[in-house]
């Protein structure tokens, strides 16, 4: 109120907000409308963007490096010969590209080589545009998600054991296959890498699709092989960390097997050994008549007391000094 009783003219708001608030409260009611499409299209169009991007950056990595042995459109290739020079790439997908490239098994220079896993060849982003451009190229599968974590390392082992034991091994550290083949050892293998060759199939691994082992299961045997890699000591040497017992038992058995060897070795040099015939007994005067030690035979009382005259053999030595026998007429 002022001094004379008149009541102060109230101050009016600015116009300044007013149109601010309004281009919020429109564009609000727009998004409701449209359910926020305006909002996500940029983004789609982007996203599909950087697809195309990847994708061409990986057919450019393809074409100077993988071309010549899996064909312009992954359909594989063939030497003039008739001999495969590189798989079609249409069963792998980018489940094998992931597993061959992040393993350093591919690129490799002769194809009649057995791949060896090394360093790989590409850095993570250029292997991520081979595989957006390998997967335009086929239908196969996809790189697994697996999570080791939620696998069962109990069931994983049954299933290890009967679908993967045969060739890797029952610890994981790999065989030899036949035709010079062999299956590698699984402990440098990541989650990722056993589950994509799972999936895949490398050659000569038989590819395991969902059909046959779930992503349950397949979480399982990667579990399992996690365990395998650093698995509960029980004690003993590093004979496979079956305990104590068990390998006490081996040694004992090998051991015992080197004796043997041993002996029979030792039994063949004697046989083999030079034999000197011995001297007849017939021809040696001194062991005459003896036994087979060699002893003397003992005299018999008969031969001590042999008759004069008697013409048997029991005759002792000649005596120089005696008659000679009278001639019969």
């Amino acid at each position: 109120m002022g001094r004379l009783g008149v009541a102060a003219p109230r101050p009016r708001p600015s116009r300044q907000w007013r149109l601010p608030a309004l281009a919020v409260v429109v564009a609000a009611g727009v998004a409701l409308l449209t359910g926020g499409s305006t909002s996500a299209a940029p983004a789609e169009d982007l996203a599909r963007q950087a697809d195309a991007d990847l994708v061409a950056e990986g057919r450019a990595l393809y074409r100077t490096s993988c071309v010549s042995c899996h064909g312009v459109d992954g359909e594989g290739q063939q030497t003039p010969d008739g001999d495969l020079r590189g798989p079609s790439l249409e069963q792998a997908g980018p489940a094998g590209a992931y597993y061959q490239l992040t393993t350093g098994r591919m690129p490799i220079g002769n194809p009649n080589d057995l791949p060896q896993r090394k360093e790989p060849a590409f850095s993570p982003d250029e292997i991520e545009a081979l595989l957006a451009y390998v997967d335009t190229l086929t239908e196969g599968p996809a790189v697994p998600d697996v999570d080791a974590e939620a696998g069962d390392v109990s069931r994983g082992g049954e299933l290890y054991r009967l679908n993967c034991q045969s060739c890797h091994s029952a610890t994981g550290a790999g065989g030899a296959l036949s035709y010079g083949q062999a299956a590698p050892p699984l402990g440098p293998a990541t989650p990722t890498q056993i589950g994509a060759a799972v999936r895949s199939g490398p050659n000569p691994m038989p590819r395991f699709g969902p059909d046959i082992l779930s992503d349950e299961e397949l979480n399982d045997i990667i579990a399992y092989v996690e365990y395998l890699d650093q698995p509960d000591d029980r004690g003993g040497l590093a004979l496979g960390r079956l305990g104590p017992i068990p390998e006490g038992f081996m040694i004992w058995v090998g051991g015992l097997g080197v004796l043997l060897v041993a002996a029979f070795w030792m039994g063949h040099r004697r046989t083999d050994a030079q034999w000197v015939d011995p001297v007849p007994v017939d021809d040696d005067p001194g062991t005459r008549g003896a036994d087979a030690g060699g002893n003397a035979p003992l005299a018999r009382a008969d031969d001590r007391t042999t008759a004069p005259g008697d013409a048997g053999a029991r005759a002792g030595p000649p005596d120089d000094h005696a008659e000679p026998p009278e001639e019969t007429p």
